[in-house]
């Protein structure tokens, strides 16, 4: 039994339709149907994460219009085929979008990512010194988020202050937490 010979574009052929070049522009870098197809299902099952996400979050996803168009059709699909279909064409549409800036949205989104964390250790810290009555804190809170009320504000730091001198629960320092994710995080 004989091998046939390769009929497909060769790596070293001047009309490489698919490969990429290097940085240096002078051999084309080969890339297997097996990587590619990785990244295809890896960009589907970013499109997927972005159709799990609540209306609020997915709005704040920098996408084209071209592809929240498609995520909010492929919301609406019933039928199995189709919706996999569908998401094929976003995973598609999704080459031609900055992943590195939708995944980082979507790890602010996400309660075990590091981002995540490190945001609500941020506000846990700021909330700790507004309580402390660090005015500082309050007065470049105040400055950098203008759309908060500082009367209420203020009002909740004092509850939550007296709370921590009578050693009550902290039920005020949860209201001024919540009050402080709401409106920074979630702008």
């Amino acid at each position: 039994m004989s091998k046939k010979p390769h009929k497909g574009p060769r790596p070293n052929d001047a009309e490489s339709t698919t490969a990429d070049t290097d940085s240096e522009g002078n051999e084309p870098e080969f890339i297997s149907k097996s990587s590619r197809k990785r990244e295809m299902t890896a960009l589907q099952k970013t499109g997927e994460a972005m159709l799990a996400l609540p209306a609020k979050q997915f709005a704040k996803v920098p996408i084209s219009p071209i592809l929240r168009e498609a995520l909010e059709l492929a919301a609406t699909l019933k039928n199995r085929e189709g919706k996999r279909r569908q998401m094929q064409y976003v995973g598609k549409l999704m080459r031609s979008e900055d992943h590195e800036k939708i995944a980082e949205v979507l790890a602010s989104f996400d309660e075990n990512s590091r981002t995540f964390r490190l945001q609500f250790q941020r506000l846990e810290k700021l909330r700790d010194e507004l309580i402390d009555g660090n005015n500082e804190a309050l007065t470049n809170i105040l400055e950098q988020h203008p759309e908060l009320e500082r009367q209420h504000l203020r009002q909740l730091i004092r509850q939550a202050s007296k709370e921590r001198e009578q050693n009550k629960g902290p039920a005020a320092s949860r209201k001024l937490f919540k009050y402080l994710r709401l409106a920074i995080l979630e702008q």
